[in-house]
């Protein structure tokens, strides 16, 4: 009894010492990139892109076609083509003539059949260049799906973190200014109990409106405080059983990013994945189209053809008859060969198609190269933007927690009305709160810009 009292109380005190794991935000950026199946979805295209390649490649490599069965074959007797004819002094003779049992089957025999073709292409007129050229093409651009699905989960770690810490910030908001008002509402009944103070019943009410404002806005924070990290907890993989907790102890605005919005349009220009993925697939489709060309044009090869077909209960007919008996033969011979196969509507129209959308890229490039340097001009204007609304509503919300404090003690005091106390409440949470909303969407729009100008991938 005592041993399974103390295996229990060990037990109880390895977990009770057990730590959550905590993350800052670079670490959860790694761990939801190393285990979000929406990149691995897209590296799994890329390994199909990469087997298309080996696939268009290996047709210049040596092709073996073998083709054998067992089957069953008549059996004859002294030849399919010979039979006897009485002279007119009563003898007989063979002629090669047709017997008339010929067609009768007098027998079975086993029938082995084997045909064997080794072919080695030598030349396809840029057939297997082109579409080689044109699956390494599609391995660019599998590769950018894969750095955009990459740069989305950024975004989404991102969003999940600070929106989270956006959320505690205005809990702890709410839970303060909720013990402030359940104060000054304790305070106010003890007030008019003891007839004392100034105080009304008026200014119960409006003590008592606000209690339940603030309680209204501290469960909605807390249902977002509980989405934030069910959704971040679902980017980087936390287990059912696992606690995760953040890092960083409140919001915090990050810095500035450095750069004109020149250079940042010139460096999307370069590096952004679509760019990339345009000029792959511009040459993958151009490749696609001289493919489809030259589809018109004849393969020649090389190789060794051969066959081999035995009948063992037919002996007689190849021996015994001047002519090629199916069932019965074998041959083998290296060979020089052209393969033509040529559709003239069905090819030009092929070709066709391949040059449209190769015409389709070519206007997708165009439409990159002016809507990427308005994105990067979007999300730079409003980084800076909230960078300055930052800035002006951090002040704001200092002066409105001095406001409220000043305005609480002078109630305490018995000076302040308390409408004026819930109105400095008020300004307060309406103040901090925007403050904490701004700076979420700033940082959002940091790692924003860093997507659309291609630093993050």
């Amino acid at each position: 009894m005592m041993r399974r009292w103390l295996t229990s109380l060990c037990l109880a005190s390895l977990l009770g010492t057990a730590q959550a794991e905590t993350l800052n935000l670079q670490q959860a950026v790694a761990r939801a990139l190393d285990r979000d199946p929406r990149i691995s979805e897209k590296d799994r295209y890329v390994d199909f892109a990469r087997a298309q390649l080996r696939e268009a490649r290996g047709a210049k490599g040596w092709m073996f076609d073998l083709n054998s069965f067992v089957g069953l074959a008549p059996t004859v007797r002294g030849g399919l083509f010979e039979s006897i004819e009485t002279q007119p002094d009563g003898s007989q003779r063979k002629v090669l003539s047709v017997t008339p049992d010929a067609f009768q089957v007098n027998g079975l025999s086993p029938w082995y059949y084997l045909d064997l073709k080794i072919i080695k292409p030598l030349y396809t007129f840029g057939k297997v260049e082109h579409y080689s050229k044109a699956a390494a093409g599609n391995i660019q651009i599998k590769r950018g799906d894969v750095q955009l699905a990459r740069g989305q989960t950024v975004l989404d770690v991102t969003r999940a973190y600070n929106g989270f810490l956006a959320a505690r910030d205005t809990r702890l908001l709410f839970e303060d200014v909720l013990g402030r008002l359940e104060g000054a509402i304790s305070l106010v009944s003890g007030w008019l109990k003891r007839d004392e103070g100034g105080a009304t019943q008026s200014d119960l009410y409006a003590l008592q409106t606000g209690e339940a404002l603030a309680q209204r806005y501290l469960a909605e924070a807390r249902g977002y405080e509980d989405t934030a990290m069910a959704g971040l907890r679902m980017l980087v993989g936390t287990e059912p059983e696992e606690e995760l907790q953040v890092a960083d102890k409140r919001l915090e605005p990050v810095p500035l990013p450095e750069g004109s919005l020149e250079s940042l349009k010139a460096k999307a220009l370069v590096q952004r994945p679509e760019m990339l993925q345009v000029e792959a697939g511009l040459e993958a489709r151009r490749e696609l189209m001289l493919a489809k060309r030259s589809a018109s044009m004849p393969d020649i090869y090389t190789g060794v053809l051969g066959s081999l077909s035995y009948a063992p209960l037919r002996d007689n007919a190849a021996t015994e008859s001047a002519i090629f008996d199916p069932f019965y033969s074998a041959g083998m011979t290296p060979v020089l060969g052209l393969k033509w196969e040529w559709a003239g509507g069905r090819q030009s129209a092929q070709e066709a198609q391949a040059k449209a959308e190769l015409d389709a890229t070519l206007e997708m490039k165009a439409q990159a190269r002016l809507g990427i340097p308005y994105q990067v001009a979007e999300e730079y204007h409003a980084v800076h933007a909230h960078h300055e609304m930052v800035q002006r509503l951090y002040e704001g919300s200092r002066a409105g927690r001095r406001w409220m404090i000043s305005s609480y003690s002078d109630f305490e005091a018995g000076v302040e009305r308390a409408d004026k106390v819930v109105s400095a409440f008020l300004g307060y949470i309406q103040a901090y709160s925007d403050y904490l909303k701004v700076v979420n969407d700033y940082n959002l729009h940091v790692a924003r810009l860093g997507v659309v100008t291609g630093e993050i991938q």
